[in-house]
């Protein structure tokens, strides 16, 4: 425990300048790619069995998940993982909870092929997609018959534009002093000098490193995150941090959806992580200033059905 406390002193003073960033638009994007990634991610046909589409899982209007546990896919099948937010993935520096795929495009693979998921396999959905409208589309923009590659590359076009700026914390971050209340600037002075920056920092809010799940206590998981991937010894129960952009939407939170109270994650990580018993009070302010990191949810559409 000693070394942990250690440890914990030391990633303090190491990230006591962290700092957070407003959410902006990427740049250089391909505007008709994201129209067609755009239509491939609400389109049930890229499913085995027409019923699920990526947007299935990941509602937009809803956080970009589907606040449930775990997803339902094909043929009313259960994941075991929760589904993380699609808003803002962009900007997360690996894809997935255990970090197996190392951007969007890789990412795409993972759903559409697994058999609990969409129950795709990628020649037959090809010459499926060839038969419809799509292959004039591919044929126009990609300049070639559809493809694994450019499907992938459509969807992650179409990903990198769902990011969510406005928020009021970014207002405030560019400024605007009266963008957020009181507490939930009180909230954000507790969240620095707490040590939750440490984790959770930068332009996602987090998304950008790996933590052990349960650093000051055991967290009775049964998951193995990043091991899974790197099968070190070192590595079980390691996660990517999440981002807590929009994280008043997107409840129920961490990999196994283990509570749908944010209060709730909040103290689990301040005992688990941080080795603290925050206050009622801190925990009211720091959730307050959480909801400030809820910004502008990017346009839904009716998910095609054939």
């Amino acid at each position: 425990m000693k070394y942990y406390l250690l440890l914990f002193t030391y990633t303090s003073l190491l990230f006591a300048g962290a700092s957070i960033s407003p959410v902006v638009m990427p740049e250089k994007l391909d505007a008709k790619k994201v129209v067609l990634g755009e239509k491939l991610f609400f389109d049930t046909r890229l499913s085995g069995d027409n019923t699920i589409a990526c947007a299935s899982c990941h509602i937009l209007s809803e956080g970009g998940d589907d606040n449930m546990q775990f997803s339902l896919g094909i043929k009313g099948q259960q994941g075991n993982m929760n589904a993380p937010t699609v808003l803002n993935a962009v900007y997360n520096f690996r894809q997935f909870w255990d970090g197996r795929a190392k951007d969007l495009q890789e990412q795409a693979l993972g759903p559409i092929e697994n058999p609990m998921e969409m129950g795709s396999h990628f020649p037959t959905l090809i010459k499926k997609l060839q038969k419809t409208e799509y292959a004039k589309l591919f044929q126009d923009i990609y300049g070639e018959k559809i493809s694994k590659k450019s499907i992938t590359n459509a969807i992650a076009e179409y990903e990198k534009t769902l990011v969510t700026q406005n928020a009021p914390f970014d207002r405030y971050l560019k400024g605007d002093k009266n963008a957020i209340t009181e507490e939930q600037k009180e909230g954000y002075e507790l969240f620095k000098s707490k040590g939750c920056i440490s984790c959770h920092n930068g332009i996602n809010v987090g998304g950008n490193l790996y933590s052990k799940f349960g650093v000051m206590e055991n967290a009775k998981i049964n998951a193995l995150g990043r091991y899974n991937v790197t099968k070190r010894e070192r590595d079980k129960y390691y996660f990517k941090v999440p981002s807590l952009r929009n994280i008043a939407l997107t409840a129920p939170y961490f990999h196994d959806g283990k509570t749908s109270s944010l209060k709730e994650a909040i103290k689990m990580m301040s005992q688990l992580q941080l080795g603290r018993d925050f206050s009622e009070s801190d925990i009211e302010k720091i959730e307050a200033f959480l909801h400030s990191l809820t910004g502008e949810l990017p346009k839904e559409r009716k998910i095609y059905v054939p």
